[in-house]
Protein backbone atom coordinates (compact mmCIF):
# COMPACT_ATOMS: atom_id res chain seq x y z
CA UNK A 1 0.00 0.00 0.00
CA UNK A 2 1.35 3.23 -1.14
CA UNK A 3 0.36 6.85 -0.03
CA UNK A 4 -0.91 7.55 -3.38
CA UNK A 5 -3.19 4.64 -3.51
CA UNK A 6 -6.79 4.86 -3.71
CA UNK A 7 -7.66 2.22 -0.99
CA UNK A 8 -5.16 4.48 1.49
CA UNK A 9 -6.86 7.78 0.61
CA UNK A 10 -10.58 6.39 0.69
CA UNK A 11 -10.13 3.50 3.15
CA UNK A 12 -7.38 3.08 5.06
CA UNK A 13 -6.86 6.97 6.28
CA UNK A 14 -10.79 7.44 7.28
CA UNK A 15 -10.67 4.40 8.94
CA UNK A 16 -7.25 5.17 10.50
CA UNK A 17 -8.93 8.84 11.73
CA UNK A 18 -12.02 7.19 12.74
CA UNK A 19 -10.29 4.87 15.52
CA UNK A 20 -7.94 7.64 16.73
CA UNK A 21 -9.94 9.71 17.62
CA UNK A 22 -11.54 7.38 19.35
CA UNK A 23 -8.25 6.79 21.12
CA UNK A 24 -8.34 10.14 21.97
CA UNK A 25 -11.40 10.39 23.40
CA UNK A 26 -10.25 7.01 25.68
CA UNK A 27 -7.38 9.05 26.73
CA UNK A 28 -9.08 12.32 27.97
CA UNK A 29 -10.93 9.73 29.85
CA UNK A 30 -7.79 8.22 31.22
CA UNK A 31 -6.17 11.37 32.55
CA UNK A 32 -9.66 13.00 33.67
CA UNK A 33 -10.11 9.72 36.23
CA UNK A 34 -5.93 10.14 37.27
CA UNK A 35 -4.03 12.66 38.20
CA UNK A 36 -0.66 11.52 36.55
CA UNK A 37 -0.66 9.22 33.85
CA UNK A 38 3.06 7.86 32.58
CA UNK A 39 1.59 6.71 29.06
CA UNK A 40 -1.45 9.72 28.90
CA UNK A 41 -1.05 8.88 24.73
CA UNK A 42 -1.69 5.11 25.42
CA UNK A 43 -5.02 4.12 23.27
CA UNK A 44 -3.33 7.03 20.35
CA UNK A 45 -0.32 4.74 20.63
CA UNK A 46 -2.07 1.39 20.26
CA UNK A 47 -4.07 2.67 17.43
CA UNK A 48 -1.33 3.85 15.68
CA UNK A 49 1.05 0.95 15.78
CA UNK A 50 -1.77 -1.22 14.43
CA UNK A 51 -2.16 0.60 11.77
CA UNK A 52 1.16 0.66 11.04
CA UNK A 53 1.55 -2.86 11.39
CA UNK A 54 -1.39 -3.21 8.94
CA UNK A 55 0.07 -0.47 6.30
CA UNK A 56 3.32 -2.59 6.10
CA UNK A 57 1.87 -6.23 5.96
CA UNK A 58 -0.60 -5.26 3.32
CA UNK A 59 1.71 -6.46 0.33
CA UNK A 60 4.34 -8.67 1.94
CA UNK A 61 2.55 -9.61 5.54
CA UNK A 62 6.07 -12.36 6.12
CA UNK A 63 8.42 -9.31 6.45
CA UNK A 64 6.52 -7.85 9.40
CA UNK A 65 8.31 -10.65 11.32
CA UNK A 66 11.57 -8.80 10.21
CA UNK A 67 10.74 -6.10 11.68
CA UNK A 68 9.80 -6.95 14.82
CA UNK A 69 12.68 -9.01 15.29
CA UNK A 70 14.58 -5.47 14.08
CA UNK A 71 13.16 -4.19 17.22
CA UNK A 72 13.11 -6.74 19.94
CA UNK A 73 16.47 -6.43 19.42
CA UNK A 74 17.20 -2.70 19.50
CA UNK A 75 14.92 -2.80 22.42
CA UNK A 76 16.84 -5.23 24.37
CA UNK A 77 20.01 -3.93 23.30
CA UNK A 78 18.73 -0.20 24.27
CA UNK A 79 17.98 -1.15 27.63
CA UNK A 80 21.68 -3.33 27.93
CA UNK A 81 23.25 0.36 27.48
CA UNK A 82 21.08 2.02 29.48
CA UNK A 83 22.17 -0.48 32.51
CA UNK A 84 25.44 -2.11 31.66
CA UNK A 85 28.59 -0.64 32.20
CA UNK A 86 29.46 -1.85 28.99
CA UNK A 87 27.77 0.45 27.35
CA UNK A 88 29.98 0.93 23.77
CA UNK A 89 29.29 -3.41 23.67
CA UNK A 90 25.71 -3.05 23.60
CA UNK A 91 25.77 -0.05 21.02
CA UNK A 92 28.18 -2.37 18.98
CA UNK A 93 26.05 -5.86 19.21
CA UNK A 94 23.03 -3.79 18.14
CA UNK A 95 24.08 -1.59 15.48
CA UNK A 96 26.41 -5.08 13.82
CA UNK A 97 22.75 -6.66 14.37
CA UNK A 98 21.18 -4.07 12.76
CA UNK A 99 23.85 -4.43 9.74
CA UNK A 100 23.50 -8.23 9.32
CA UNK A 101 19.65 -7.70 8.86
CA UNK A 102 20.22 -5.15 6.35
CA UNK A 103 23.34 -6.39 4.89
CA UNK A 104 21.58 -10.28 4.71
CA UNK A 105 18.39 -9.03 2.94
CA UNK A 106 19.71 -6.15 0.38
CA UNK A 107 23.42 -7.12 0.17
CA UNK A 108 23.99 -10.88 0.41
CA UNK A 109 23.02 -11.79 -3.28
CA UNK A 110 25.06 -8.67 -4.85
CA UNK A 111 27.90 -9.59 -2.81
CA UNK A 112 27.86 -13.37 -3.69
CA UNK A 113 27.37 -12.43 -7.21
CA UNK A 114 30.10 -10.66 -7.45
CA UNK A 115 32.68 -13.40 -6.24
CA UNK A 116 30.95 -15.68 -8.41
CA UNK A 117 32.00 -13.28 -11.60
CA UNK A 118 35.67 -14.04 -10.49
CA UNK A 119 35.21 -17.94 -10.88
CA UNK A 120 34.47 -18.72 -7.28
CA UNK A 121 31.64 -21.16 -7.21
CA UNK A 122 28.98 -19.93 -4.77
CA UNK A 123 25.51 -20.02 -4.40
CA UNK A 124 23.83 -16.84 -5.68
CA UNK A 125 20.59 -16.22 -3.23
CA UNK A 126 17.88 -14.72 -4.64
CA UNK A 127 16.73 -12.95 -1.85
CA UNK A 128 13.57 -10.47 -2.00
CA UNK A 129 14.02 -6.95 -0.70
CA UNK A 130 11.89 -6.41 2.15
CA UNK A 131 9.96 -2.57 1.69
CA UNK A 132 11.80 0.56 3.44
CA UNK A 133 14.24 -1.61 5.06
CA UNK A 134 17.19 0.29 4.87
CA UNK A 135 14.95 3.67 6.54
CA UNK A 136 13.70 1.67 9.77
CA UNK A 137 17.14 -0.01 10.15
CA UNK A 138 18.53 3.64 10.08
CA UNK A 139 16.18 4.44 12.58
CA UNK A 140 17.12 1.56 14.43
CA UNK A 141 20.70 2.84 14.51
CA UNK A 142 19.73 6.21 15.50
CA UNK A 143 17.96 5.28 18.23
CA UNK A 144 20.95 3.68 19.53
CA UNK A 145 23.61 5.92 19.44
CA UNK A 146 21.35 8.48 20.61
CA UNK A 147 20.65 6.68 23.86
CA UNK A 148 24.69 5.96 23.99
CA UNK A 149 25.58 9.60 23.39
CA UNK A 150 22.88 10.61 26.40
CA UNK A 151 21.18 12.44 23.83
CA UNK A 152 17.85 10.70 24.29
CA UNK A 153 16.60 8.79 27.48
CA UNK A 154 16.09 4.68 26.86
CA UNK A 155 12.57 3.91 25.50
CA UNK A 156 11.49 1.23 28.80
CA UNK A 157 8.24 0.35 26.68
CA UNK A 158 8.42 -2.13 23.52
CA UNK A 159 5.52 -0.31 22.32
CA UNK A 160 6.39 2.86 22.04
CA UNK A 161 10.14 1.90 20.39
CA UNK A 162 7.69 -0.36 18.05
CA UNK A 163 5.66 2.81 17.20
CA UNK A 164 8.88 4.99 16.45
CA UNK A 165 10.53 2.41 14.20
CA UNK A 166 6.81 1.15 12.28
CA UNK A 167 5.38 4.53 12.02
CA UNK A 168 3.53 4.34 8.82
CA UNK A 169 3.89 8.00 7.21
CA UNK A 170 7.32 7.25 7.40
CA UNK A 171 8.28 4.18 7.42
CA UNK A 172 8.77 2.86 3.73
CA UNK A 173 10.44 6.12 2.45
CA UNK A 174 11.27 8.64 5.06
CA UNK A 175 12.16 10.79 5.76
CA UNK A 176 14.65 9.38 8.25
CA UNK A 177 13.59 10.09 11.77
CA UNK A 178 15.78 10.42 14.19
CA UNK A 179 14.80 9.51 17.69
CA UNK A 180 15.65 11.80 19.66
CA UNK A 181 13.30 14.08 17.39
CA UNK A 182 10.44 12.41 18.38
CA UNK A 183 11.36 10.75 21.57
CA UNK A 184 9.33 13.22 23.74
CA UNK A 185 6.37 13.46 21.44
CA UNK A 186 5.47 9.69 21.80
CA UNK A 187 4.28 10.09 25.07
CA UNK A 188 3.49 14.11 25.25
CA UNK A 189 2.03 15.66 22.05
CA UNK A 190 -0.55 17.42 21.30
CA UNK A 191 -2.43 18.38 18.02
CA UNK A 192 -4.56 21.36 17.09
CA UNK A 193 -7.49 22.03 14.45
CA UNK A 194 -4.31 24.53 12.99
CA UNK A 195 -2.22 21.39 12.68
CA UNK A 196 -4.62 18.99 11.28
CA UNK A 197 -5.22 21.69 8.50
CA UNK A 198 -1.43 21.91 8.02
CA UNK A 199 -1.23 18.54 7.85
CA UNK A 200 -3.47 18.24 5.48
CA UNK A 201 -2.83 20.88 3.28
CA UNK A 202 0.64 19.47 2.96
CA UNK A 203 -0.12 16.16 2.42
CA UNK A 204 -2.31 17.25 -0.63
CA UNK A 205 0.61 19.00 -1.78
CA UNK A 206 2.54 15.71 -2.00
CA UNK A 207 0.01 14.06 -3.27
CA UNK A 208 0.24 16.69 -6.54
CA UNK A 209 3.59 16.10 -6.36
CA UNK A 210 3.12 12.62 -7.20
CA UNK A 211 0.14 12.16 -9.41
CA UNK A 212 0.08 15.11 -11.20
CA UNK A 213 3.58 15.59 -11.97
CA UNK A 214 6.01 12.34 -10.80
CA UNK A 215 3.26 9.83 -12.74
CA UNK A 216 3.22 11.74 -15.89
CA UNK A 217 6.87 12.63 -16.33
CA UNK A 218 7.59 8.87 -15.59
CA UNK A 219 5.88 7.70 -18.31
CA UNK A 220 8.29 10.46 -20.39
CA UNK A 221 10.84 9.33 -19.49
CA UNK A 222 9.66 5.43 -19.67
CA UNK A 223 9.25 5.83 -23.40
CA UNK A 224 12.79 7.47 -23.84
CA UNK A 225 14.79 5.38 -21.41
CA UNK A 226 13.03 2.25 -20.53
CA UNK A 227 12.78 0.88 -24.27
CA UNK A 228 15.50 0.29 -27.22
CA UNK A 229 18.47 2.54 -26.64
CA UNK A 230 19.71 1.83 -30.18
CA UNK A 231 17.74 4.33 -31.92
CA UNK A 232 17.44 7.02 -29.37
CA UNK A 233 18.47 11.02 -30.78
CA UNK A 234 20.44 12.94 -28.46
CA UNK A 235 17.31 15.02 -28.36
CA UNK A 236 15.31 12.27 -26.56
CA UNK A 237 18.21 11.24 -24.44
CA UNK A 238 18.66 14.61 -22.78
CA UNK A 239 14.88 15.16 -22.59
CA UNK A 240 14.25 11.70 -20.94
CA UNK A 241 16.71 12.34 -18.43
CA UNK A 242 15.05 15.45 -17.63
CA UNK A 243 12.33 13.99 -17.40
CA UNK A 244 13.55 11.11 -14.65
CA UNK A 245 15.40 14.15 -12.76
CA UNK A 246 12.16 15.97 -12.41
CA UNK A 247 10.01 13.03 -11.78
CA UNK A 248 12.28 11.45 -8.94
CA UNK A 249 12.27 14.67 -7.13
CA UNK A 250 8.69 15.09 -7.42
CA UNK A 251 8.02 11.39 -6.27
CA UNK A 252 10.28 11.88 -2.88
CA UNK A 253 9.55 15.22 -2.10
CA UNK A 254 5.94 14.35 -2.72
CA UNK A 255 6.10 11.45 -0.21
CA UNK A 256 8.63 12.99 2.38
CA UNK A 257 5.32 16.22 2.36
CA UNK A 258 3.22 13.91 2.30
CA UNK A 259 4.68 12.24 5.27
CA UNK A 260 5.10 15.18 7.23
CA UNK A 261 1.48 16.18 6.38
CA UNK A 262 0.32 13.18 8.18
CA UNK A 263 2.84 13.06 11.46
CA UNK A 264 1.63 16.53 12.03
CA UNK A 265 -2.01 15.63 11.89
CA UNK A 266 -1.34 13.35 14.87
CA UNK A 267 1.25 15.50 16.54
CA UNK A 268 5.24 14.58 15.36
CA UNK A 269 6.86 17.19 13.76
CA UNK A 270 9.14 15.33 11.21
CA UNK A 271 12.49 16.83 9.70
CA UNK A 272 11.97 18.62 6.51
CA UNK A 273 13.64 16.29 3.78
CA UNK A 274 13.86 18.72 0.61
CA UNK A 275 14.79 22.69 0.32
CA UNK A 276 14.28 22.91 -3.40
CA UNK A 277 17.44 21.37 -4.18
CA UNK A 278 17.15 22.72 -7.88
CA UNK A 279 18.02 25.83 -7.42
CA UNK A 280 21.17 24.91 -6.37
CA UNK A 281 24.84 26.44 -7.26
CA UNK A 282 27.38 23.60 -6.95
CA UNK A 283 26.96 19.33 -5.53
CA UNK A 284 27.85 20.46 -2.01
CA UNK A 285 24.67 22.92 -2.16
CA UNK A 286 22.21 20.45 -3.60
CA UNK A 287 23.50 17.77 -0.95
CA UNK A 288 22.61 20.22 1.50
CA UNK A 289 18.93 20.22 -0.11
CA UNK A 290 18.10 16.82 -0.99
CA UNK A 291 17.19 14.06 1.15
CA UNK A 292 18.39 16.18 4.19
CA UNK A 293 17.50 13.10 6.51
CA UNK A 294 19.98 10.78 5.12
CA UNK A 295 22.65 13.59 4.29
CA UNK A 296 22.38 14.64 8.34
CA UNK A 297 22.42 11.17 9.19
CA UNK A 298 25.44 10.27 7.62
CA UNK A 299 27.23 13.51 8.52
CA UNK A 300 26.41 12.84 12.46
CA UNK A 301 26.82 9.34 12.92
CA UNK A 302 29.76 8.02 10.21
CA UNK A 303 31.36 11.78 8.63
CA UNK A 304 32.15 13.61 12.12
CA UNK A 305 32.81 10.69 14.24
CA UNK A 306 35.67 9.36 11.43
CA UNK A 307 37.19 13.01 11.85
CA UNK A 308 35.22 15.45 9.59
CA UNK A 309 37.02 18.21 8.43
CA UNK A 310 39.80 18.09 10.83
CA UNK A 311 41.42 15.13 9.73
CA UNK A 312 41.46 12.57 6.51
CA UNK A 313 39.20 14.77 5.41
CA UNK A 314 39.04 13.60 1.49
CA UNK A 315 39.21 10.02 3.00
CA UNK A 316 35.87 10.81 4.86
CA UNK A 317 34.21 12.14 2.40
CA UNK A 318 34.66 9.40 -0.34
CA UNK A 319 33.69 6.82 2.65
CA UNK A 320 30.29 8.52 3.32
CA UNK A 321 29.70 8.46 -0.54
CA UNK A 322 30.47 5.09 -1.26
CA UNK A 323 28.60 4.05 1.68
CA UNK A 324 25.72 6.60 0.42
CA UNK A 325 25.67 4.97 -3.22
CA UNK A 326 25.52 1.51 -1.37
CA UNK A 327 22.42 2.55 1.01
CA UNK A 328 20.65 3.39 -2.24
CA UNK A 329 20.98 0.06 -3.73
CA UNK A 330 23.17 -3.32 -4.39
CA UNK A 331 23.86 -2.54 -7.79
CA UNK A 332 27.17 -0.97 -9.04
CA UNK A 333 26.10 1.91 -10.74
CA UNK A 334 24.78 2.92 -7.33
CA UNK A 335 28.35 2.79 -6.43
CA UNK A 336 29.13 4.68 -9.25
CA UNK A 337 27.29 6.73 -8.68
CA UNK A 338 27.78 7.50 -5.34
CA UNK A 339 32.01 7.88 -5.67
CA UNK A 340 31.08 10.01 -8.75
CA UNK A 341 29.37 12.59 -6.35
CA UNK A 342 31.78 11.63 -3.64
CA UNK A 343 34.79 13.06 -6.23
CA UNK A 344 33.12 15.92 -7.38
CA UNK A 345 32.40 17.49 -4.10
CA UNK A 346 35.83 16.79 -2.74
CA UNK A 347 37.10 18.45 -5.65
CA UNK A 348 34.47 21.63 -5.13
CA UNK A 349 35.71 21.85 -1.48
CA UNK A 350 39.34 22.51 -2.69
CA UNK A 351 38.92 24.64 -6.40
CA UNK A 352 35.14 26.04 -7.19
CA UNK A 353 33.53 26.43 -3.41
CA UNK A 354 36.98 28.87 -2.94
CA UNK A 355 36.40 30.82 -6.35
CA UNK A 356 34.22 34.06 -7.40
CA UNK A 357 31.90 32.39 -10.29
CA UNK A 358 28.80 34.23 -10.95
CA UNK A 359 25.86 32.41 -9.64
CA UNK A 360 24.10 31.46 -13.28
CA UNK A 361 27.12 29.68 -14.15
CA UNK A 362 27.37 27.82 -11.45
CA UNK A 363 23.51 26.80 -11.69
CA UNK A 364 24.21 25.66 -15.07
CA UNK A 365 27.12 23.62 -14.08
CA UNK A 366 25.43 22.10 -11.42
CA UNK A 367 22.28 20.74 -13.25
CA UNK A 368 24.64 19.71 -15.86
CA UNK A 369 26.47 17.42 -13.39
CA UNK A 370 23.52 16.36 -11.78
CA UNK A 371 21.52 15.19 -15.11
CA UNK A 372 24.79 13.10 -15.34
CA UNK A 373 24.39 11.66 -11.97
CA UNK A 374 20.64 10.78 -12.60
CA UNK A 375 21.45 8.97 -15.67
CA UNK A 376 24.31 6.76 -13.56
CA UNK A 377 21.30 6.15 -11.23
CA UNK A 378 18.66 5.51 -13.81
CA UNK A 379 20.37 1.86 -15.04
CA UNK A 380 21.49 -0.98 -13.37
CA UNK A 381 22.58 -2.42 -16.90
CA UNK A 382 26.38 -1.27 -17.39
CA UNK A 383 25.52 -2.14 -21.36
CA UNK A 384 22.50 -0.11 -21.77
CA UNK A 385 24.32 3.04 -19.53
CA UNK A 386 26.99 3.22 -21.98
CA UNK A 387 24.38 3.03 -24.79
CA UNK A 388 22.35 5.94 -23.17
CA UNK A 389 25.75 8.37 -22.60
CA UNK A 390 26.62 7.73 -26.43
CA UNK A 391 23.47 9.22 -27.38
CA UNK A 392 23.86 11.95 -24.85
CA UNK A 393 26.90 13.10 -25.81
CA UNK A 394 25.73 12.79 -29.54
CA UNK A 395 27.87 9.44 -30.35
CA UNK A 396 25.28 7.19 -31.88
CA UNK A 397 24.29 8.87 -35.07
CA UNK A 398 20.97 9.44 -34.29
CA UNK A 399 20.83 13.51 -34.17
CA UNK A 400 18.46 15.96 -34.56
CA UNK A 401 14.69 16.75 -32.82
CA UNK A 402 12.44 12.98 -33.97
CA UNK A 403 8.85 13.79 -33.85
CA UNK A 404 7.94 11.50 -31.25
CA UNK A 405 10.25 13.89 -28.52
CA UNK A 406 8.62 17.11 -30.16
CA UNK A 407 5.28 14.62 -28.81
CA UNK A 408 6.37 14.22 -25.60
CA UNK A 409 7.02 17.96 -25.02
CA UNK A 410 4.01 19.45 -26.76
CA UNK A 411 1.86 17.25 -25.23
CA UNK A 412 2.86 17.63 -22.15
CA UNK A 413 4.04 21.20 -22.23
CA UNK A 414 2.14 22.47 -18.84
CA UNK A 415 3.18 19.95 -16.72
CA UNK A 416 6.95 20.76 -18.10
CA UNK A 417 6.21 24.26 -17.41
CA UNK A 418 4.17 23.21 -13.84
CA UNK A 419 7.19 20.87 -12.61
CA UNK A 420 9.84 23.62 -13.57
CA UNK A 421 7.90 26.21 -11.81
CA UNK A 422 7.73 24.14 -8.69
CA UNK A 423 11.29 23.88 -8.58
CA UNK A 424 11.40 27.22 -7.46
CA UNK A 425 10.77 28.46 -4.14
CA UNK A 426 7.53 30.37 -5.89
CA UNK A 427 4.65 28.53 -3.88
CA UNK A 428 6.42 28.88 -0.58
CA UNK A 429 7.20 32.68 -0.81
CA UNK A 430 3.34 33.28 -1.80
CA UNK A 431 2.31 31.24 1.34
CA UNK A 432 4.67 32.97 3.77
CA UNK A 433 3.29 35.91 2.08
CA UNK A 434 -0.15 35.33 2.39
CA UNK A 435 0.46 34.50 6.10
CA UNK A 436 2.74 37.64 6.98
CA UNK A 437 -0.19 39.79 5.34
CA UNK A 438 -2.95 38.13 7.49
CA UNK A 439 -0.75 38.09 10.79
CA UNK A 440 0.02 41.76 10.27
CA UNK A 441 -3.13 43.03 9.40
CA UNK A 442 -4.79 40.69 12.47
CA UNK A 443 -7.89 39.91 10.53
CA UNK A 444 -9.88 37.22 10.94
CA UNK A 445 -11.20 37.25 7.97
CA UNK A 446 -8.59 37.51 6.02
CA UNK A 447 -6.91 34.05 8.03
CA UNK A 448 -10.77 32.14 7.16
CA UNK A 449 -10.19 33.53 3.62
CA UNK A 450 -6.53 31.51 3.61
CA UNK A 451 -7.81 28.73 5.30
CA UNK A 452 -11.07 28.61 2.72
CA UNK A 453 -8.61 28.86 -0.51
CA UNK A 454 -6.21 26.10 0.85
CA UNK A 455 -9.49 23.66 0.99
CA UNK A 456 -10.26 24.66 -2.28
CA UNK A 457 -6.97 23.84 -3.45
CA UNK A 458 -7.06 20.44 -1.23
CA UNK A 459 -10.41 19.85 -2.97
CA UNK A 460 -9.15 20.10 -6.76
CA UNK A 461 -5.66 18.41 -5.59
CA UNK A 462 -8.13 15.62 -4.59
CA UNK A 463 -10.33 15.43 -7.94
CA UNK A 464 -7.78 15.55 -10.41
CA UNK A 465 -5.52 12.92 -8.45
CA UNK A 466 -8.20 10.39 -8.56
CA UNK A 467 -9.35 11.35 -12.25
CA UNK A 468 -5.85 10.57 -12.63
CA UNK A 469 -5.14 7.64 -10.70
CA UNK A 470 -7.92 5.57 -11.63
CA UNK A 471 -6.92 2.97 -14.14
CA UNK A 472 -3.22 4.14 -13.32
CA UNK A 473 -0.91 1.82 -13.97
CA UNK A 474 2.40 3.17 -13.03
CA UNK A 475 1.85 4.62 -9.37
CA UNK A 476 4.87 3.35 -7.00
CA UNK A 477 7.41 5.62 -5.79
CA UNK A 478 10.52 5.23 -6.16
CA UNK A 479 12.05 5.30 -2.97
CA UNK A 480 10.00 2.44 -1.52
CA UNK A 481 12.81 -0.12 -3.00
CA UNK A 482 15.30 1.29 -1.24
Amino acid sequence: MVFSDLLFIFVFLPLFALCYGGATGVDRLRRHSSAELSRPMLWRNIVMVLFSLLFYSWGEPVYILLMLLAVAVNYACGLGIAASRHKKLWLVLGVAADLAILGTFKYLGFFAGAIAEFGVPVDVPEIALPIGISFYIFQSISYLVDVYRGQSPVQRNFLDLLLYIAMFPQLIAGPIVRYDTVAREINHRTVAARDVAQGSYRFFIGLAKKVVFANILGEVATQLMGGDLSGLSTAGAWVGILAFALQIYFDFSGYSDMAIGLGRCVGFHFPENFDHPYTCTSMTDFWRKWHMSLGSFFRDYVYIPMGGNRRHQALNIMVVWFLTGMWHGASWNFIIWGLYFGLIIMIEKYTLLRWRIPRPLLHLYSIFLLLIGWGIFYFDDMGRMQQFFTALFGMSGAQGFPLDVQTLITDNFWIWVGALMLCLPLRRKVADAAERMVAARQSHAGAYLLQFSRAIIALAILIISVALLVGATNNAFIYTRF
